[in-house]
């Protein structure tokens, strides 16, 4: 049995706890995908504030809808497709389309008393360094949030979160052929805006 598998059974192990009345189990689910929802979450929105929002909003979506779950997939296929579903509501509002105009994308996060963590670890680090790091991070951020919404998903969803091609289609509601071809369209978009980025 690999790590996944391990995960998928440690998951399903909590929600029939759950669901059998053991209310901690949940505190428990939510403490093992609270940071990988709200960096999905931020990644998509490019903002702090909606993407913390957001990730409430999958979380207490997930309390209410949990007893609906099948085990027919894994609990973090689940999961990932309502925190996408509740990011593309959030995308498509009114408001946020206004508050886009004025987007902050330096924004970092507090990582005290086990909050969210969006950085790669680097022992190494020099001022020099964080700046030149952070001035990527931002290039990154911005050449991600150019895509199309469909685009900006599975670049995400593949070549940050890790997912196969089956989970994202399962997650985003697509064929594997179509997140083939999504995915490789956003790449190309990518590779032509980060060229500077990554030819240093």
């Amino acid at each position: 049995m690999d790590k996944t598998d391990n995960n998928t059974e440690e998951d399903f192990r909590l929600i029939r706890s759950f669901l059998a009345g053991e209310g901690r189990s949940f505190d428990e689910l939510v403490i093992n995908y609270r940071n990988r929802v709200f960096n999905t979450c931020y990644r998509i929105l490019g903002n702090y504030e909606d993407a913390n929002d957001s990730a409430q909003d999958v979380f207490v979506k997930v309390f209410r809808s949990l007893k609906k779950f099948r085990f027919r997939s894994s609990f973090s296929t689940w999961i990932y497709r309502i925190a996408i579903n509740t990011c593309r509501n959030k995308l498509r509002s009114a408001g946020y389309r206004r508050r886009m105009k004025t987007l902050r994308l330096d924004q970092t996060v507090d990582q005290e008393d086990g909050s969210y963590s969006l950085e790669i670890g680097d022992e190494r680090r020099t001022p020099e360094k964080e700046l030149t790091r952070k001035e990527r991070w931002i290039l990154i951020q911005q050449a991600i949030d150019s895509l199309p919404e469909s685009q900006k998903t599975v670049v995400i969803l593949r070549d940050i979160d890790g997912f196969t091609y089956e989970e994202i289609a399962s997650i985003a509601g697509l064929n594997p052929g179509t997140v083939k071809s999504k995915l490789a369209r956003a790449r190309q978009k990518l590779r032509v805006k980060l060229s500077s980025v990554y030819s240093e």
